[in-house]
């Protein structure tokens, strides 16, 4: 599966494209894929943008969770898919995000792709990175969930 990595502040065209990093258009050349489908964080405000293939994964992994004759799993799973739409980019790497997307995070002519794993994330370029945790409560909630020494205890040598 593809793993992006990295982020870059790209612009708007005239006709509100964004070129796909060429960073992130190799990788996507590499899975001979140009497809994504892009839908809005649920916990964020930005976007989220998956490889088709990662997405026919996620959502895979999504429905086998609920139970489509559960009122309430069908409708949390319709209303999860509708929000997404598909978009590809052209040969010279142009991507154009659906309106109704790009209104949620305020229509930017200038935002963040960020590579963050199997997916890409798009930010308004105002409000990338605001509200992260500081290096030292990262490092704190890492050494909580995954074990082992922080950083500050091995610069201790504890």
């Amino acid at each position: 599966m593809a793993t992006f990595i990295g982020d870059f502040v790209c612009k708007a065209d005239a006709k509100g494209r964004f070129v796909l990093p060429s960073h992130f258009k190799k990788v996507m050349n590499a899975m001979e894929e140009n497809r994504f489908v892009v839908r809005k964080d649920l916990h964020t405000n930005c976007l989220f943008v998956y490889p088709y293939p990662a997405w026919e994964l996620h959502i895979d992994d999504i429905r086998s969770k609920l139970n489509m004759h559960d009122r309430s799993d069908s409708l949390a799973y319709r209303q999860y898919v509708r929000t997404a739409a598909e978009v590809s980019f052209d040969a010279n790497g142009r991507m154009l995000f659906p309106k109704r997307l790009m209104q949620i995070i305020e229509s930017p002519k200038e935002v963040v792709m960020a590579g963050v794993d199997e997916k890409i994330e798009v930010w308004n370029s105002a409000d990338y990175g605001v509200g992260e945790m500081s290096e030292s409560e990262l490092d704190a909630y890492l050494q909580a969930k995954l074990g082992g020494k922080s950083n500050s205890e091995e610069k201790e040598g504890v």
